[in-house]
């Protein structure tokens, strides 16, 4: 390793090119992205297809314990349907509804 100055500067370049690179794309594939209807469409799908892929991580947690782990998630997923549905369709809303559901039912 060299403590050359030059070497550091060139060094910190970089990672700072790269760091503001990275950040920065995002953002700039964003805005031709807004318009499109294929990010529409995934924007209609992927609240269901979180909500999904969480009830079925729940579900695979819990189908090596006895019965009463699975019917406390099944009891959790269906609040956090309902939740989803009567709540205006809040992700937030109804993931905490479920996972508070849950985590009471576990608990108590």
């Amino acid at each position: 390793m060299t403590s050359d100055p030059t070497y550091l500067v060139a060094v910190l370049a970089t990672i700072f090119v790269i760091n503001f690179s990275l950040r920065a794309l995002p953002f700039a594939i964003l805005k031709p992205l807004r318009e499109s209807e294929v990010v529409a469409v995934m924007a209609g799908w992927m609240p269901a297809g979180i909500l999904t892929i969480l009830a079925a991580s729940t579900f695979l947690d819990s189908t090596g314990s006895d019965g009463t782990r699975l019917l406390q998630a099944g009891a959790a997923t269906a609040v956090t349907i309902l939740v989803h549905l009567l709540g205006g369709r809040r992700t937030l809303l109804s993931v905490g509804a479920g996972t508070l559901t849950y985590v009471l039912l576990v608990n108590l």
